[in-house]
């Protein structure tokens, strides 16, 4: 008899925990604002031969709002900027690239009980449009086509108006190299894919809409 009474009682404990668990998760507010910095990895495909940019760049610069449609599913519209400069084998030239994105958010936390209370997943991935600025005198070289971002978010949550988070996105450019002769313009122009590691702060900018 008194075992079966432990056997409730922890029933019951694990029930109530996990139960809290799910309850804390779900506290999402409902619009976000986002700022983050880091750096950025274009492929080497997307530029001519010998006139390649650096592996590693500095700075990426994404600004965000997002906006909550229920507990997981949302939707945000960001903008990106990346600087990328050449290698020190290739022929000197700087490149701006910046890119403005709609984007689906998808939260999977409310059901991933093992992460820390603390902590969050976001995935986002969406369309969006992409442009090239050669800097100097390479600036007949601009450049713009239509992208594709696809990238997973991990926040840490300060407190419930503020966390701290990193991005790990990859935007794929819809575009090629065919379109533009090397030997009269391919210096500074970039048609590829380019790899963002940022790091940055979430605000909330609203109260939580979708809670228990």
């Amino acid at each position: 008899m008194l075992t079966n009474f432990f056997k409730y009682i922890s029933l019951v404990i694990a029930v109530s925990v996990v139960s809290f668990a799910h309850a804390q998760r779900v506290d999402t507010s409902t619009w976000k604002a986002q700022v983050s910095l880091g750096v950025n990895s274009p492929s080497k495909s997307g530029f001519v031969e010998a006139a390649t940019a650096k592996s590693l760049n500095f700075p990426t610069v994404n600004l965000g709002v997002q906006r909550m449609f229920s507990k997981q599913l949302g939707a945000k519209l960001d903008y990106g900027f990346n600087r990328f400069s050449n290698e020190d084998d290739s022929p000197e030239f700087k490149i701006n690239y910046s890119r403005i994105n709609a984007q689906l958010v998808y939260d999977p936390t409310p059901v991933l009980y093992f992460l820390p209370q603390e902590m969050r997943l976001v995935g986002h991935t969406g369309p969006g449009f992409s442009f090239v600025k050669p800097l100097s005198n390479l600036d007949e070289n601009k450049q713009s086509y239509l992208n594709w971002n696809a990238g997973l978010e991990i926040h840490y949550a300060i407190n419930q108006k503020v966390s701290l988070y990193t991005d790990v996105s990859y935007i794929y450019g819809f575009t090629s190299l065919d379109d533009y002769d090397p030997s009269i313009s391919g210096l500074g122009a970039f048609n590829g894919t380019i790899l963002n590691i940022t790091l940055g702060v979430s605000l909330s900018l609203s109260g939580c809409q979708y809670c228990d």
